[in-house]
């Protein structure tokens, strides 16, 4: 390993963190001092699984423990890599921005998981993107030794950052390594979902995502262009990395409880938004105690389903229709469905919020890895993981639900077939 990439990664860890999933992790004196910002202490106020801990009560890890872990990670990966020969373009600056990145990279994420995930609101990547250029991150960044712009490029794909950049830090070649530490921070085998499956799994209670890191990090070669590949004998760990990441959208992500939290906090954020009670930059940088004060600004019907959430009253689940992406394509709109709820409201003379339709947003089963001694693209592999098999798995997650008002569920129950016809007959408009 070149001996400034050796110095940049391995030198000067010495501030321990204990992580129950990890065990000890290291940082640098400036790294750690990230930790202590405020924009990363909110993250201690967000738990990493919002309603989940409804249907298993340990979920009660924070987006805080969870960045932390991504960070060791994708120091180990950058490790392992420049090992292989990735300190062949890689530079001093570029490694630190990359560990920040790694660390940073949910400062901007929004509170009680993916309620907020559809709402006309920017992306969580922007946001981290502009709180790392934001004081006091962006000075901390530079004293860990990072470059803040490009720190939060590799964070935020859409900017654009091209050629050389000079810094106090070094010089770093914007274009060609920037594209590879976003392919390492965001790709098909990243720190995020080695930490995220495993994380959430221990802390669920389900041995469903647990990860062979050590395995999976050994079969990773760097590519200049492709981030990394794997080989041959590196096919088991993706197969187990995609099916774990299956079972946990079946069993604990898209839980119809938890998709019924879900559904209700987006139900009341969006009616606020579009009545302009509350604004978007009041739903940025939240923790989950914050956006509950926020949400008691709402009119009674709306913020008594965000109440209801809290207090663990969930509305039930009415009826399950597999989704079909042409016959239901309306739905992929936030108003199409709140039309349709109280088209159906108004057919059966119920109170307007007895229904909430959800729709789980497109997942993607990420396996656009290379396998370098087959000389393929993982799909076309000796995987028995085919684009075909992968579609299966997205189909067989994304169920549209309705949800009813428990207060009206008596009485809609001897209605059921009625309100099913209906339902797919608008569905299909």
């Amino acid at each position: 390993m070149d001996k400034k990439i050796h110095s940049a990664l391995l030198e000067g860890y010495s501030e321990p963190i204990r992580d129950a999933l990890w065990g000890h992790i290291y940082l640098t004196q400036g790294l750690a001092a990230l930790t202590s910002c405020p924009p990363f202490m909110r993250l201690h106020r967000i738990m990493q699984l919002g309603p989940t801990m409804r249907v298993y009560p340990g979920a009660t890890h924070t987006r805080a423990s969870h960045s932390i872990g991504v960070y060791h990670l994708a120091r180990r990966l950058l490790i392992h890599l420049a090992e292989e020969g990735a300190d062949a373009w890689l530079s001093p600056v570029g490694v630190k921005s990359f560990l920040c990145a790694a660390l940073l990279h949910d400062l901007g994420h929004f509170p009680y998981t993916h309620s907020l995930k559809e709402l006309p609101l920017f992306q969580h990547e922007v946001l981290t993107g502009n709180l790392i250029m934001t004081e006091p991150v962006k000075s901390l960044v530079a004293r860990a030794g990072g470059d803040p712009e490009f720190t939060a490029s590799i964070v935020d794909w859409k900017r654009d950052s091209d050629g050389m950049r000079s810094s106090q830090q070094g010089t770093i070649e914007l274009g060609a390594e920037l594209l590879f530490y976003r392919k390492l921070l965001s790709g098909s085998l990243d720190p995020d979902k080695l930490d995220y499956l495993s994380r959430d799994a221990r802390y669920c209670g389900v041995p469903y995502g647990v990860q062979d890191v050590d395995f999976i990090l050994s079969r990773l070669h760097p590519n200049h262009d492709r981030g990394v590949d794997i080989d041959s004998r590196g096919i088991s760990g993706v197969e187990s990395l995609l099916f774990s990441k299956y079972l946990m959208y079946r069993a604990v992500y898209w839980h119809r409880l938890v998709r019924a939290a879900t559904a209700m906090v987006k139900k009341a954020l969006l009616g606020g938004l579009k009545s302009q009670i509350i604004s978007a930059e009041e739903l940025y940088h939240l923790d989950d105690q914050e956006l509950f004060t926020v949400s008691q600004r709402l009119p009674p019907p709306l913020h008594a389903l965000v109440s209801s959430v809290r207090n663990g009253r969930l509305f039930s689940v009415f009826a399950e229709i597999p989704f079909d992406e042409k016959a239901h394509s309306k739905l992929l709109d936030l108003e199409e469905r709140s039309n349709l709820e109280k088209s159906l409201a108004s057919e059966f003379s119920v109170r307007e919020d007895a229904f909430i339709i959800d729709l789980p947003e497109p997942i993607s089963f990420e396996s656009g890895l290379f396998v370098n001694d087959e000389n393929c693209f993982f799909p076309d592999s000796t995987s028995a993981f085919k684009s075909d098999l992968i579609d299966v798995f997205v189909k067989s997650l994304r169920i549209i639900r309705i949800f009813v008002n428990p207060t009206e569920e008596n009485d809609l129950l001897s209605r059921r077939e009625s309100i099913l016809q209906i339902s797919q007959k608008w569905l299909k408009l």
